[in-house]
């Protein structure tokens, strides 16, 4: 018998003889005869190259060899009897491991709390989130490195090619630097807003919405001034804390408290802005994405999860 080969039940008979300290009494444990626990205690102490036991017509005795080895054995033989369940488990989605990529807007408010609840949940499915902009989780699906997504994106505009969940929608909202003329403006007039250097993200980040933000502008007969582009919600609105130009953000930034900004709303812009026919202001829609043909049962536990936080607040229109 190879060390590679050596069996749970020589490693049984192991553990009965180093607790018993006693080959007939070990037998009776593992409801065998004498005679072939020790033929295999013999055999295992040959394959391995070291005795495990002193034996004398009075005593038994673990060797050094045999006592270090004791409670790998046990162990081994504890991880062993676990395993069918654990089986069972992984299966069902249990256990297992869920790598999900995820934009800053569901970092405000969303995913900390299906995070915490899932982890009630399922506490032996690990998540691993990885904050990343759409397109660097598309093309770390396409590397297999996360299991889902989630992505900002117009309405219905999720990338295709992958299984789709929607699980909120959210209106734009004007970012402002607070000490520009138009943040103390009763009522805001869209003509000028589409007059102020834009920060905006680039195209590839989000292009649904970066086209969207550009429609805005061009139904109005305006092209966009481009003052700055950045990757990251924060440092758009910290650019226009820093009164390098305006910015159109979804509505979940508004939580990321930062001084020198003022953020208004659709309901702030003046009638005229909202009439009919007029350009109307952008939604963002957010999605939980995954390559259904590889999902896993951890995977599928965690995605019925989700839909079931989504059915029972609705998609959450802020």
């Amino acid at each position: 018998m190879k060390e590679s080969q050596i069996d749970l039940r020589s490693w049984r008979q192991f553990l009965a003889v180093a607790e018993e300290l006693h080959f007939g009494r070990a037998a009776a444990r593992l409801h065998m005869t004498q005679p072939p626990v020790t033929q295999a205690i013999a055999q295992l102490e040959k394959t391995l190259g070291v005795v495990l036991f002193d034996r004398t017509r009075r005593r038994v005795a673990l060797t050094p060899a045999g006592e270090a080895l004791l409670p790998d054995v046990r162990e081994l033989l504890v991880r062993a009897q676990a395993l069918p369940a654990r089986a069972r488990a992984a299966a069902a989605g249990q256990v297992g491991r869920v790598r999900i990529g995820f934009v800053s807007t569901v970092g405000f408010e969303q995913l900390p709390a299906w995070v915490r609840e899932f982890r009630l949940r399922s506490p032996e499915v690990a998540l691993e989130l990885v904050e990343a902009t759409g397109d660097v989780q598309l093309e770390a699906f396409a590397r297999g490195e996360i299991d889902a997504g989630l992505m900002l994106h117009s309405p219905g505009a999720a990338p295709p090619g992958l299984a789709r969940l929607a699980v909120s929608q959210e209106p734009l909202v004007l970012a402002l630097p607070a000490r520009h003329p138009l943040a103390r403006a009763a009522k805001l007039q869209l003509a000028q807003v589409l007059e102020e250097p834009l920060v905006i993200f680039p195209r590839r980040i989000v292009p649904s919405l970066h086209d969207a933000i550009f429609d805005l502008y061009h139904a109005a007969g305006r092209v966009p001034r481009l003052a700055q582009e950045a990757i990251q919600m924060q440092t758009i609105v910290n650019l226009v804390s820093g009164g390098i130009g305006v910015a159109w953000v979804p509505e979940s930034v508004t939580q990321f408290r930062r001084a020198g900004v003022v953020y208004r709303r659709a309901a702030e812009f003046a009638p005229a802005a909202r009439r009919r026919g007029a350009p109307a202001l952008p939604i963002g829609e957010t999605s939980l994405v995954w390559p259904q043909e590889t999902a896993s049962p951890a995977l599928a536990r965690f995605v019925a999860f989700v839909r079931e936080q989504v059915a029972d607040g609705g998609e959450t229109q802020r």
